[in-house]
């Protein structure tokens, strides 16, 4: 029995339940589920996001400080990265991720007493009762300066538990400070390293990858590559060296605390000579040489790495979720898009999927989230990585236009320039395939920054202006709905295949999505699929009614956790797979109830004119719709036009300055918008999106545009 530091009173320990708050602690264990919620601990700056600040809790956990949590607004935020914090664990969740609050006092003094959080103690302890960091690194240091010393006995006798080459941990490079996943060992110097002044480098050291290096634990061993961090701890100097198969921790020491090789920092091509060890259950290398390549040495390092990346990246050929005589002839396209992905992960370079707020938009983009986050957590150790590396950013309409591209280019040079991130790669799901987004995608050229464009139609424009392209078609006029064509493969359907070479693990996940993105019945292939991951035909609308409901409200969110639960059973959350499908379930009823209702009124107010022998569907949107409740205009008609298509040619949806059209057949809005433009030249005729077929116009001229539209369609139709 103890007593409180603060107030006296006889506890277990060195607080009581009262002063706990009162008390900053300083956490030395390895895994979130370690802290203790509702304490105040010390922490380090890690990063920042458009949603708050990333904290460091030690050296091994990392959470966030929502924005929501701070006093004040984040572009006011004082804080660098690196810096020293406090901030309150107010939440561990399930899935490791820390929810942190805010502090008022950001400094010891400002506490009544500081404790040591470590779970090896039963009890957290005062700061004097604990051997320093400090202390334990000068010995880790006087142990290895003697070459000559023999290896860890455990790395010795390691046999089959030894890591894989899988397991060496890949961190944000430009981070300041220790990363989250990493070991005290690491962070604090408590390394087992060999002094730079002991033997030469044997000329017999083997050049080996990071990816081999699982199998070489006790042995010396050369490594080409880039530095892509360099820090110096209370011990050593320690290298993060990366070759394009891996990247390795390698400890350099010259004397406690005092930079070794100082003449090498980030970016630097170096050859490096050490031994494997593991440590608390990663690979390190033990640095004997390390040295900068130049010229055509350096060259050589530089174009292997590129090889071994692309080889790394790019997935070998995987059979197509479902038989699609359209899709068959894609594949290599799949592998090219697939790769891209990949290489992003394995770069450490963010991926943003931008897709329409459609159910074929939400799940085509879902899709390609749900295959690329796994990879994210097997690369980064860090909690909060695949949010930090990932982002799904629906876009309000079907086009790619400058005022998004502006949002995403103004977003990726302020993260450039605050968090040094390296710029994204850009995938435009459902969205970008036709000229309307040119602008925007060459505004993002203008930074270099890739993109990738998976859509059902990709006109040559794009394909000439982007870097890989997977597309069956290239006419717009064959897009007859802005939410999946009537005929022929859903951007779902071609995401999803794309999204199972980009991982194949979660092949079967994704095997019924794309059915789940028809509007109407599924091609049998698909069908089939989906039957056999447990899917019925009633199953399969609720959940895409679900889905293209929830993408209405809040379109500009990802809605990630949510959309999850819908499409793949709860497994994003706590949600059980019954209660999932007892979700969409729920979800599709205000959905069908919702449009049901508009699409009566619709029907109720439709004027029905017959001109040239083409019959035409005329809805005054403005009069005899909810413009800003759901259902939007443009699911409205699609629906319309699914049920009048019998009697019916053609659907015009007029608003006070915008058309939309629906046709059965083949359309050019563009040809349509330019006829009538020639007839009536003082409206301000323009073709808006060959997706939704949409045309604007001068509201002062909207009943010459209305006129003149349905002469053209009876030209184009009859």
């Amino acid at each position: 029995m103890g007593s409180c530091i603060i107030c006296g009173t006889s506890v277990d320990g060195k607080i009581c339940d009262i002063h706990q708050e009162d008390v900053a602690f300083e956490f030395r264990g390895s895994s979130p589920g370690q802290l203790t919620s509702g304490r105040y601990y010390k922490g380090t700056v890690d990063g920042f996001a458009e949603f708050g600040v990333f904290v460091d809790i030690g050296d091994s956990v990392t959470g966030l400080l929502h924005e929501s949590e701070l006093d004040g607004r984040l572009e006011n935020l004082e804080w660098e990265p690196g810096d020293t914090v406090y901030v309150q664990v107010k939440n561990v969740r399930d899935n490791g991720n820390v929810d942190l609050g805010w502090s008022i006092r950001q400094s010891d003094r400002e506490f009544r007493g500081k404790l040591i959080d470590d779970p090896e103690f039963d009890q957290p302890k005062l700061p004097e009762e604990v051997e320093t960091g400090a202390d334990d690194s000068e010995t880790a240091g006087e142990e290895s300066t003697s070459t000559a010393a023999p290896a860890d006995e455990s790395a010795a006798s390691e046999g089959d538990n030894r890591p894989q080459a899988g397991d060496v941990r890949a961190r944000e490079s430009g981070s300041a400070g220790p990363q989250a996943g990493e070991t005290r060992a690491a962070a604090t110097g408590d390394v087992e390293t060999v002094s730079t002044e002991g033997a030469d480098a044997t000329e017999e050291a083997p050049l080996v990858t990071v990816e081999a290096l699982g199998d070489r634990v006790g042995e010396v061993v050369q490594l080409e590559g880039t530095i892509e961090t360099a820090r110096q701890t209370s011990g050593p100097t320690v290298f993060e060296l990366a070759d394009g198969t891996g990247t390795v921790d390698c400890a350099a020491f010259e004397e406690a605390g005092v930079r070794a090789y100082p003449d090498i920092g980030e970016d630097d091509v170096v050859r490096l000579t050490g031994e494997i060890r593991e440590r608390r259950g990663e690979l390190q290398v033990e640095t004997e040489q390390l040295e900068a390549l130049e010229d055509d040495e350096r060259e050589a390092v530089r174009e292997r790495m590129e090889e071994a990346l692309t080889e790394k990246a790019r997935p070998d050929a995987v059979e197509l979720l479902a038989d699609d005589e359209v899709l068959s002839g894609l594949t290599e396209a799949f592998r090219d898009a697939a790769g891209e992905i990949r290489r992003a992960v394995f770069e450490e370079r963010p991926v943003v999927v931008r897709h329409g707020a459609t159910a074929d938009g939400y799940v085509a983009g879902a899709a390609i989230e749900h295959a690329t986050l796994p990879l994210i957590r097997e690369e980064h150790t860090r909690s909060d990585a695949e949010y930090h590396y990932f982002d799904r950013r629906p876009l309000e309409g079907d086009v790619y236009e400058m005022d998004d591209a502006t949002k995403d280019v103004t977003t990726m040079l302020d993260n450039r320039e605050r968090h040094d991130e390296q710029l994204p790669l850009y995938v435009f799901v459902g969205v970008g395939g036709t000229r309307e987004s040119l602008d925007g995608l060459a505004f993002l050229d203008v930074y270099d920054a890739p993109r990738v464009v998976i859509d059902t139609v990709a006109e040559p424009e794009i394909t000439d202006e982007v870097e890989t392209v997977v597309s069956p078609d290239t006419d717009p006029a064959t897009l007859t709905t802005v939410d999946g064509q009537l005929d022929g493969p859903t951007t779902a359907a071609i995401a999803a295949n794309v999204a199972a070479h980009v991982n194949d693990d979660v092949r079967e996940e994704l095997s019924y999505l794309p059915a789940a993105s028809f509007w109407e019945a599924p091609p049998e292939a698909y069908a089939d699929a989906a039957s056999e991951a447990g899917y019925d035909v009633e199953t399969l609308a609720e959940v895409r009614d679900a889905v293209a409901l929830e993408a209405y409200y809040q379109s500009y969110e990802d809605k990630r956790q949510l959309i999850a639960d819908l499409l793949f059973e709860g497994r994003a959350s706590d949600v059980a797979g019954d209660e999932a499908r007892g979700l969409a379930s729920h979800v599709s009823e205000q959905f069908r109830s919702k449009l049901d209702t508009a699409v009566e009124t619709a029907e109720a107010n439709v004027d029905h004119r017959t001109v040239e022998g083409v019959d035409v569907a005329v809805l005054d949107t403005d009069a005899f719709t909810h413009r800003f409740d759901f259902p939007s205009e443009t699911l409205l008609l699609d629906e319309l036009l699914r049920r009048l298509r019998d009697d019916v040619d053609a659907i015009v949806g007029i608003g006070e300055d915008d058309l939309h059209l629906r046709s059965e057949h083949a359309l050019d809005v563009r040809d349509v918008a330019t006829q009538v433009d020639e007839a009536v030249p003082d409206a301000g005729v323009e073709a808006q999106s060959s997706r939704s077929q949409q045309i604007a116009f001068l509201a002062g001229r909207r009943d010459a545009v209305l006129e003149a539209t349905l002469e053209t369609l009876a030209g184009q139709l009859a």
